[in-house]
């Protein structure tokens, strides 16, 4: 009979202790040291795969079969659509539209392909119900069942054998073999193990929602993230009506898309043209607004840089950044003061980036610097030009990849200049009617965009 034991575990890091402690002493966390009765000698697992090692070579290839979903950006992020078998984790901020976009998801597989079984821990049938009737997903064919017990929802998996299913959410699903409470170490480790199993061996994708923390990293243990075959997150400010999808694993395609959905009133929708929508209220003839191209996978995204600076009366001005990172702005105000003379130290310094994006590849350090001199020197940057490159400690303009992209997409948004690194313009074999203006070093980009003294 096997043994059964105490230990208490951190539901932050997973670290193990023989007894309670307030600190955690493997990720410094108060107070996350849950007791925990594990089992000394478990129960043997079945192999994944049975059979004698084989040469790559010889292993036969199989294709794997996709269904797209009602939302091309989604299919987009996917790799292509819902792959059979699949176990997908989706994660964000609560309210960001989890619920929302899988149950979009799922009314639109329910029409098109047969039943998908939709449960929830968190919220009752009724509650679901006024969701869908708000969002006009009222298909015959999806079923909704408000259950947390894992035995129970394998039981009415088996027996309804849908073509999706949906756990909204892991946190709240529990084993009841495990004495350990919903939304610990063990219970999310066992249950999302079960989920595989059934995902793996009925061949129907699964969709789980996972809680995120404070930090915005999916609670619970890092290895839920390494058992599932791909982890999607939902990003964006609630003041915004802007969503982000973005993949950070993808066992069946790049982690280097985006989608990109404004909520509404029926729900998440796409936005075909993120460009356009980001620079729809885009203001004219003022100092500090500039273009910048910023690189989201294989799509590019024209976005408006704002900066201001203004005269302080601290003894240590104030440095503000949104959607950027505080560190590379204050890194490029080191540029600027350092190599173009600009004295910065006594000038508080703010700079947004409009529409909530954040902007995260360096790309964007030559817009970002134009900005801020523009703003300094009060003169306006002409609203036709576009602003590409990434920022060198000494001053120099260094070159960025997929320029031609970038290019195309400022051209079809109807710009008509674009200042871009040097070398980049050597081996770029862009054509069009955009003015493409190569530069070697800030103050040239400077001398360009807002001219002379």
């Amino acid at each position: 009979m096997a043994k059964e034991k105490i230990k208490f575990i951190c539901q932050e890091c997973a670290y193990e202790s023989p007894k309670w402690m307030g600190k955690c002493p493997g990720c410094g966390t108060w107070n996350s040291l849950v007791e925990e009765v594990v089992t000394k000698n478990p129960p043997a697992l079945g192999t994944v795969s049975g059979g004698a090692p084989q040469p790559i070579s010889q292993i036969i290839s199989l294709e794997e079969t996709r269904t797209v979903t009602s939302l091309p950006e989604m299919d987009r992020v996917l790799g292509g659509g819902i792959v059979a078998g699949s176990l997908v984790l989706i994660g964000g901020d609560p309210g960001i539209g989890k619920s929302t976009i899988l149950l979009q998801v799922a009314n639109f597989y329910s029409r098109q392909y047969g039943k998908v079984l939709y449960i929830s821990g968190e919220e009752s049938p009724q509650q679901i119900k006024l969701r869908a009737e708000r969002l006009g997903t009222l298909s015959p064919n999806l079923y909704i069942l408000s259950e947390t017990n894992m035995e129970e929802i394998e039981r009415q998996v088996n027996a309804l054998q849908p073509k999706l299913v949906i756990v909204d959410s892991i946190q709240m699903v529990y084993n009841p073999r495990l004495t350990s409470i919903p939304g610990s170490i063990g219970q999310v480790r066992e249950c999302t193990g079960i989920l595989m199993r059934i995902a793996k061996g009925s061949g129907i994708p699964i969709f789980i929602v996972g809680h995120i923390t404070k930090e915005g990293t999916l609670a619970g243990p890092r290895v839920l993230e390494h058992m599932v075959d791909t982890v999607l997150y939902f990003e964006g400010e609630k003041h915004y009506a802007y969503r982000v999808l973005r993949a950070v694993k993808n066992r069946f395609g790049s982690t280097n898309e985006i989608g990109i959905f404004q909520m509404g009133e029926r729900g998440l929708e796409e936005i075909p043209n993120p460009s356009e929508i980001l620079l729809a209220q885009r203001s004219l003839g003022v100092s500090g607004s500039v273009v910048v191209s910023n690189l989201e996978g294989t799509r590019p995204l024209l976005v408006e840089v704002q900066a201001l600076v203004s005269s302080s009366n601290l003894a240590s001005p104030r440095r503000t950044t949104t959607g950027l990172d505080y560190q590379r702005v204050a890194l490029l105000l080191a540029v600027l003061e350092k190599r173009l003379g600009m004295f910065l130290s006594s000038q508080d310094v703010y700079v947004n980036v409009v529409g909530g994006v954040k902007l995260t590849e360096p790309a964007a350090d030559l817009g970002v610097t134009v900005s801020i001199a523009s703003s300094f020197k009060d003169r306006i940057v002409s609203a036709n030009t576009a602003v590409i490159g990434e920022v060198g400690l000494t001053g120099e303009v260094r070159t960025v990849s997929q320029l031609e992209a970038r290019i195309g997409e400022a051209e079809k948004m109807g710009f008509v200049r674009c200042i871009v690194p040097g070398h980049n313009l050597r081996t770029s074999k862009k054509k069009g009617q955009v003015e493409i203006i190569g530069v070697e070093r800030v103050e040239q980009a400077l001398e360009l965009v807002l001219g002379g003294e």
